[in-house]
């Protein structure tokens, strides 16, 4: 059978309709990508070795701020909250009130994070203990790499954390 050219001219229009609606769909799949800059800062890894016992650390990840707290021997130990890297213990959490959003200031004398806006206190784990906050601070996913935290990716620490909430 033989090809006459209005089919061949039929033919070439729909591939070529066919190839142009395939590139136009990968150049919108590449405007819903992150940009390169967003993904860059999804992590942000910390180094936890100098570190002195009752020190905070606060570090900024995805426009958020982030405590690392190094627990001394009177803070007391929370097992559902607090990660263990070595020998020591620290509280990570994402610094945020859970009332409003306000960034809670930590209290060395009372070992507590106060919320200025609304009266809210959380422990040094981050758990809330008064006020108006429905609950804890958020924990931020991490992964622990020897003595540092990478901050956005999902540990087995992390996930440990995660599965007892």
């Amino acid at each position: 059978m033989a090809v006459k050219r209005r089919d061949f001219l039929g033919m070439a229009f729909g591939g070529f309709v066919a190839a142009g609606g395939a590139i136009s769909l990968v150049a919108m799949k590449k405007t819903w990508d992150p940009l390169p800059s967003v993904k860059a800062a999804g992590f942000t890894t910390v180094d936890l070795s100098p570190m002195e016992e009752g020190q905070l650390s606060t570090v900024t990840w995805r426009g958020k701020p982030i405590f690392i707290l190094k627990k001394t021997a009177e803070m007391k130990k929370n097992e559902n909250r607090d990660v263990v890297v070595g020998n020591a213990d620290y509280a990570v959490m994402i610094g945020l009130c859970t009332h409003l959003g306000c960034i809670p200031t930590w209290t060395p004398a009372t070992l507590q994070f106060k919320c200025a806006c609304h009266g809210g206190e959380f422990d040094a784990s981050g758990v809330n203990t008064f006020g108006p906050p429905p609950r804890p601070m958020d924990i931020p996913p991490f992964r622990i790499d020897g003595t540092k935290l990478v901050l956005g990716e999902e540990g087995p620490e992390y996930k440990k954390l995660v599965a007892k909430v």
